[in-house]
């Protein structure tokens, strides 16, 4: 008898369902869910990466217009659009108008303080419809208006005042950040 009660337990220990293999195919498919996960989330990382550094190379090439004035003319039409980008230091001058110089005139561009002193930022390149004209933010920043007056040919020298009556004038506006 005791080799039979030996048997039955043998298969009853043979027949019973083995737990432990169902926890450890569970166990690693969990895993192996975790590492695809981890992968996903570091790829979907580098692409968000990727995808700022993209953006913010492509809104440094978009100018970023900090000042902005349109002058006028003496019937108080638009003549030019004047804008500052920060980034690059220029100020952007666009022809509104098919205004000309004469053969022996040029266009100098000034910047007028609260009390109308003038302070000249250079000569308008004659012929062209847009020119640009290196400027310090800081002068922008202080003047309020912008004209411009009609010089001998090469513009007024240093610490000379303007001819007036100024051909073009406008507001210089500061855009809100």
């Amino acid at each position: 008898m005791p080799e039979t009660t030996q048997t039955t337990e043998t298969l009853i220990a043979v027949s019973k369902p083995c737990h432990a293999t169902r926890w450890l195919a569970a166990t690693l498919a969990c895993l192996i869910l975790l590492v695809i996960g981890a992968a996903t989330m570091v790829s979907m990382y580098e692409q968000f990466k990727a995808q700022v550094t993209h953006l913010q190379a492509k809104l440094k090439s978009v100018p970023q217009i900090k000042f902005v004035a349109v002058l006028l003319d003496e019937k108080q039409l638009p003549a030019q659009l004047v804008t500052f980008d920060p980034l690059d230091g220029y100020l952007q001058i666009q022809r509104l108008n098919d205004l000309k110089e004469g053969p022996e005139d040029s266009m100098q561009l000034w910047a007028l303080d609260e009390s109308g002193r003038p302070l000249s930022l250079g000569v308008v390149t004659p012929k062209l419809k847009t020119s640009q004209m290196r400027v310090s933010e800081k002068i922008l920043t202080q003047a309020k208006g912008l004209a411009v007056s009609v010089e001998n040919k090469g513009g007024v020298e240093p610490d000379r005042a303007p001819r007036l009556p100024y051909l073009l004038t406008g507001a210089l506006i500061q855009k809100a950040q």
